[in-house]
């Protein structure tokens, strides 16, 4: 079937390829104790920026949040000279919280996320029983992106696609050259995202990677996570679709829909919950801002029992 979001995405990689528009400028910050890989990406002309991914740092066991990781994509763009315009969501991060309110503060730039992150809303505003105060309308944040839009930053070009199955709200920036794909697929040694999440489909998640895939072969794609597969020593956030096709262990080319919806279903049954999911996705799913203060003028993260 005809993709007017893919066939737009490959006319701007043909662009960049091409000399019309400048190839992205990326910096990718790597949180070791979530796994996490947030990226700066930036115009080299007009020096526009976004940050996408950004890690707030948080002791469960203290219950306490710091802005370490976020203080060197602060030092960072300020070093560069950079002016930032979004921070982007790829969606509702079940492993660690988002620093892009913090990060609003000081460097500016408007929230962005898929616009079903209002289905993810709904399904854990139930399950953590968050009551009425908290809106379901995604209205925490500044703009909510359709599967097929473009707008740019600075003279990069940007296509953003809906890439549900990891949850339903996913969404990839292909900007310039570049796709930053989040958590719908991850190194060719390691393989695919879960698809167990409330809201997860294997199904659908089979069919977001293939999307991503029929991108041209020498995008250069960035990944939200790695977690080091067994025999390689490195931690790794880049790949291109042509790796991904020949290489991907669950998904390369040949494997068939019903097997990969087979692998996955299989295999998510064996894995434990994040560590972070409880505070993340409470925190995540209100555009990084923490629940509303108590009488006491104290933030509460929920853990409800034998929910999930």
């Amino acid at each position: 079937m005809p993709d007017a979001a893919i066939d737009a995405a490959t006319a701007q990689i043909g662009r960049v390829q091409s000399g019309e528009v400048p190839s992205p400028v990326v910096c990718t910050f790597f949180d070791e104790a979530t796994n996490t890989a947030s990226h700066v990406v930036h115009c080299p002309i007009t020096k526009r920026a976004a940050i996408l991914d950004s890690v707030l740092d948080y002791d469960a066991a203290a219950g306490r949040t710091s802005n370490g990781s976020a203080q060197a994509i602060v030092d960072y763009v300020r070093r560069e000279g950079l002016s930032v315009d979004w921070q982007l969501e790829t969606h509702a991060h079940a492993d660690h919280l988002s620093a892009a309110p913090w990060l609003q503060e000081q460097l500016g730039g408007k929230l962005g996320i898929g616009a079903n992150i209002v289905r993810v809303q709904n399904v854990f505003g139930k399950i953590f029983n968050a009551g009425t105060r908290f809106a379901r309308d995604g209205s925490q944040f500044d703009h909510l992106f359709q599967d097929g839009e473009t707008f740019s930053i600075g003279d990069l070009p940007v296509t953003v696609l809906h890439v549900p199955g990891h949850t339903p709200a996913d969404m990839a920036f292909v900007i310039g050259n570049c796709a930053f794909v989040g958590d719908t697929i991850f190194m060719p040694d390691f393989g695919t995202a879960r698809a167990d999440f409330p809201g997860g489909d294997a199904r659908q998640l089979f069919q977001s990677i293939r999307r991503l895939l029929s991108l041209p072969e020498e995008t250069r794609l960035f990944l939200c996570h790695d977690y080091k597969a067994p025999d390689r020593e490195d931690y790794a956030w880049l790949t291109t679709v042509a790796l991904e096709r020949a290489h991907n262990i669950h998904v390369h080319d040949g494997v068939s829909e019903d097997d990969f919806v087979a692998m996955r279903t299989t295999r998510d049954a064996t894995l434990a919950m994040p560590k972070l999911l409880m505070p993340s996705v409470q925190v995540n799913m209100r555009g990084g801002h923490m629940p509303e203060p108590e009488a006491d003028g104290i933030s509460y993260i929920k853990i409800p029992v034998n929910r999930l």
